[in-house]
């Protein structure tokens, strides 16, 4: 999915001889707390509500230009780098621009979490199984031809290495609810099972410990 398919074209921009008061406004009407500013029809960068609070609503918001954040995506771009750049920047609207630094449009943020959910899968019904292994032996191959031999398949699959253990942390999506099977074929080749959602058929030690762990933490 390409940054052009989530665009909006109805949430207004603002210029640098506006007033703060009009951004303010708008961004209350439109409940976002950042807003595109244009300088002579080009994009110059999006400001927030926070920076705003600290000139006079009478004020140009060519006074606090220099809190403009420049950041933008262009329409050709994956919606990853657009997710990047939000959470990166912790913003409530993303602008998308062309080659000529032209406003096209912005990504708001709801709207870039909906992409994200039914990129993950999350909209597909099935069990999640979180695994944890060293990078070195980490094979999806091996994983996959596991899930398959439940009669299953992985319809997601998403990695990330943890920065405190070195650990590569494997989250898959399997096609079945049911998964008590697909766990203990993990477990019997060896595989730290992290976490698993999902229906067993039969009490599982992993998980009886995993709520042992829930109302530690609860106490």
């Amino acid at each position: 999915m390409l940054a052009s398919q989530l665009i909006h074209t109805g949430f207004p921009a603002v210029n640098l001889f506006d007033k703060a008061s009009l951004a303010l406004r708008l961004m209350d009407e439109y409940d976002v707390l950042h807003l595109p500013v244009l300088s002579e029809e080009k994009y110059a960068g999006i400001i927030s509500k926070e920076d705003l609070m600290d000139i006079d609503e009478n004020g140009l918001l060519a006074t606090a230009e220099s809190a403009l954040q420049k950041v933008a995506v262009k329409g050709e771009e994956h919606f990853l780098t657009a997710l990047k750049l939000m959470a990166r920047n912790d913003l409530s609207l993303l602008p998308v621009v062309n080659e000529q630094a032209e406003l096209s449009g912005v990504i708001p943020a709801r709207d870039l979490l909906r992409a994200m959910s039914v990129f993950v899968g999350n909209e597909e019904r099935g069990g999640i199984i979180v695994l944890e292994a060293d990078k070195r032996n980490f094979s999806f191959g091996e994983i996959s031809r596991l899930v398959e031999t439940n009669d299953a398949w992985i319809t997601q699959v998403n990695t990330h290495t943890e920065s405190d253990t070195g650990l590569l942390v494997i989250t898959l999506k399997v096609n079945k609810i049911e998964i008590s099977d697909i766990i203990a074929t993990f477990q019997r080749y060896e595989y730290n099972v992290r976490f698993y959602f999902g229906q067993e058929e039969y009490a599982n030690e992993l998980k009886e410990n995993y709520h042992h762990l829930i109302s530690y933490l609860n106490m």
